[in-house]
């Protein structure tokens, strides 16, 4: 849930979509969209003070990579765990 403070809020602003709206661009249904957020593979890239999850594109094409992985075979349950391991690394290695 953060914003780039380095661009213009507004223009940042204008480029999250809903949750509706992210599905449909990453090609997936609402209910296939929450069920990643509900289980750990996706994180809103921000939260409204009223409560509305928005999405960037670097959380469009996560959704798309889970969707493939997924089609390929993966069970949900190891992308997530694969997911987990990278943030691991990442954050071991200061990325």
């Amino acid at each position: 849930m953060k914003r780039n403070a380095d661009k213009n809020p507004d223009k940042e602003r204008k480029k999250l979509l809903s949750i509706g709206r992210a599905a449909h661009k990453a090609g997936v249904s609402k209910q296939s969209l929450q069920y990643y957020l509900m289980v750990g593979l996706l994180e809103p890239t921000e939260v409204t003070a009223s409560g509305r999850r928005l999405f960037n594109e670097s959380a469009i094409e996560r959704v798309r990579l889970v969707r493939k992985l997924n089609q390929s075979g993966y069970p949900l349950r190891a992308i997530r765990e694969l997911f987990m391991e990278r943030a691991k690394t990442n954050k071991e290695s200061g990325k």
